[in-house]
């Protein structure tokens, strides 16, 4: 596997405006999403997973991440919709997430990353309690840029390690009753 990029999360911050925040943005079928700088450790090419059995649909698999056993989920299939096609842009973004007062590292599969962003806070809407195609507890808000919005996904709730495994043991039952 090979380093696309390394964030480094002290710089940004020590260089970010006060007044706004950064987001990197990416492309998930078609629509803009970003996640919060901060929770993000690199961004990697995609390469093969090691797939691994009785995992809800959403977990493709798993990647060695420098020793590290790093689950990898494709955000299509979480938000219900069809799997990621994998391309040449295809990248999986390293995040850390707050699992029940742990550090988790996950990966998340995309299309294309597209680029680092700031947004005033002015400029960032409430998440809409309807209308988004996507759960409203996985948007921490609808951010403006250049005229057009981009869903800010609240990643803790998105990349929920105690809800995939709550998926993967109802997946897990239904596969024993058949």
């Amino acid at each position: 596997m090979t380093a696309v990029a390394h964030v480094n999360r002290n710089a940004v911050t020590a260089t970010a405006a006060e007044d706004s925040q950064q987001f990197l943005t990416f492309m998930l079928g078609g629509e803009v999403f970003a996640i919060g700088i901060l929770a993000i450790k690199e961004i990697i090419e995609y390469s093969g997973l090691t797939t691994v059995p009785l995992m809800p649909e959403c977990v493709r698999g798993v990647i060695n991440l420098r020793g590290a056993v790093v689950p990898v989920m494709d955000l299509a299939a979480r938000f219900g919709r069809p799997a990621t096609q994998i391309g040449k842009r295809t990248a999986i973004v390293i995040v850390e997430i707050d699992a029940d007062g742990e550090q988790q590292v996950v990966g998340v599969m995309v299309d294309a990353v597209n680029a680092v962003i700031d947004i005033a806070p002015t400029e960032i809407e409430k998440a809409p309690q309807f209308g988004a195609r996507i759960r409203s507890e996985f948007i921490s808000g609808m951010g403006k840029v250049n005229g057009k919005f981009v869903i800010l996904l609240n990643t803790d709730q998105v990349l929920s390690v105690s809800e995939l495994e709550a998926m993967a043991g109802v997946s897990n039952l239904a596969g024993a009753e058949t």
